[in-house]
């Protein structure tokens, strides 16, 4: 039975929303395959093709979202946020927020902490203005 082009995004969907929730947590191909019931090669080809990237760049993206929102909302240290987004390294979130944001995490954390100031606009507008491209 061949599936139509709706139940195979709805599928992916289905691996893209246990993705979003389960962030922080160490994710693998094959589980989000089970999820998406087809096979971890297949999984990894249907979701570039539906989302234009790889699984693993996906959940690298959400992570430093959730990265710039700790680090503009608390002052926590990085290192925190680091492990507490899903990253195993230091070096390694470093270098993803970097090539994700232009700027490293402490950079990043500088231009909102000037004055206490705080974003004032509606989190639906802040979430598209700071959302990374990449």
């Amino acid at each position: 039975m061949s599936l139509t082009v709706e139940d195979r995004n709805r599928r992916m969907l289905r691996a893209r929303d246990a993705m979003d929730s389960g962030f922080a947590q160490a994710l693998d191909v094959a589980a989000l395959a089970r999820v998406a019931r087809v096979s971890p090669a297949h999984f990894s080809r249907q979701f570039r093709a539906t989302f234009g990237e790889t699984p693993h760049r996906y959940l690298q993206r959400r992570r430093v979202e959730r990265a710039m929102e700790l680090l503009r909302e608390t002052r926590r240290p990085v290192t925190e946020i680091c492990f507490d987004v899903g990253f195993r390294s230091l070096g390694t979130f470093s270098r993803t927020f970097r090539e994700i944001v232009g700027e490293p995490p402490s950079a990043y954390r500088d231009r909102f902490a000037g004055n206490g100031a705080r974003l004032r606009v509606p989190a639906c507008w802040a979430m598209t203005w700071l959302r990374p491209v990449g």
